[in-house]
């Protein structure tokens, strides 16, 4: 994704970035004329630094207006980045996975392979979670926005299509899609109103009961499909993940 806006941002950070790719409403399949660009990704803090007697920062973000758009940097040193992973994230997974890559190495593509070892069956815990905190704050709203209700069923569509599939996708519309004869016929119809209506669209009080029923059942739904998954229980990639570590932190990169 060479979106200009995206590219300044990413060569702006201090240290040498392993990859950064877009989240958000983009990864999702929702985004509106008015959405935030979410970069996330992973940074690699320099040798003499890590060894020295300052903190190292864990985290960075930025966030700027760049040409009449919002675009927010995060990024996890590589460290801190691989043991998220190993911790049945599937934030991070979807990260790492993103098919809208803004920066790339040789590096995230072996860590793209190596991290197939961390979807396990446990990552349901994650999308449940999730799910539940969204729809708590879409409760919580008056009137009540479209954009939290799809981010609660994006979140159950993408860890049910995990279990069922071992494979990671945030995008709603094709989660849905992949279900065949039992895709949600009326996920297209919010996702149409989203896109055109904009990050502020509300919805009216007489869907709500609807909604919360079909919320209920897809997050049995995802229960189910975890306790039937063939997924492993738990990650199976700690020492390929420890040893591209070591082999980052031996090389040379040229940012710092």
């Amino acid at each position: 994704m060479k979106d200009p806006r995206l590219l300044a941002e990413v060569a702006e950070h201090p240290h040498a970035l392993l990859f950064a790719t877009v989240s958000g409403a983009h990864l999702y399949g929702f985004p509106s004329a008015d959405s935030d660009f979410d970069l996330r990704g992973a940074h690699i803090a320099p040798v003499a630094l890590l060894t020295g007697l300052e903190r190292v920062t864990e985290t960075i973000k930025s966030s700027h207006v760049r040409d009449g758009a919002d675009v927010d940097l995060v990024t996890h040193e590589v460290r801190k980045f691989f043991s998220l992973l190993l911790r049945n994230n599937g934030y991070v997974l979807e990260q790492l996975y993103s098919p809208l890559v803004v920066h790339t190495t040789p590096e995230h593509e072996e860590l793209q392979h190596i991290a197939r070892g961390c979807i396990t069956s446990a990552c349901v815990r994650h999308y449940l979670g999730f799910a539940v905190n969204q729809w708590q704050l879409f409760e919580k709203e008056s009137p009540r926005r479209l954009k939290p209700l799809l981010y609660v069923f994006r979140v159950l569509l993408s860890g049910i299509h995990m279990m069922r599939t071992g494979e990671v996708n945030a995008n709603l519309l094709e989660c849905n899609a992949a279900l065949g004869t039992v895709r949600l016929t009326w996920i297209d119809h919010l996702v149409a109103q989203k896109v055109g209506g904009g990050e502020q669209k509300t919805l009216s009080d007489g869907d709500i009961a609807f909604y919360h029923r079909e919320y209920v059942r897809l997050r049995e739904w995802l229960t189910d499909e975890a306790e039937r998954s063939a997924l492993p229980p738990a990650p199976t990639a700690k020492t390929a993940m420890a040893d591209l570590l070591h082999r980052i932190r031996l090389q040379p990169w040229g940012r710092d």
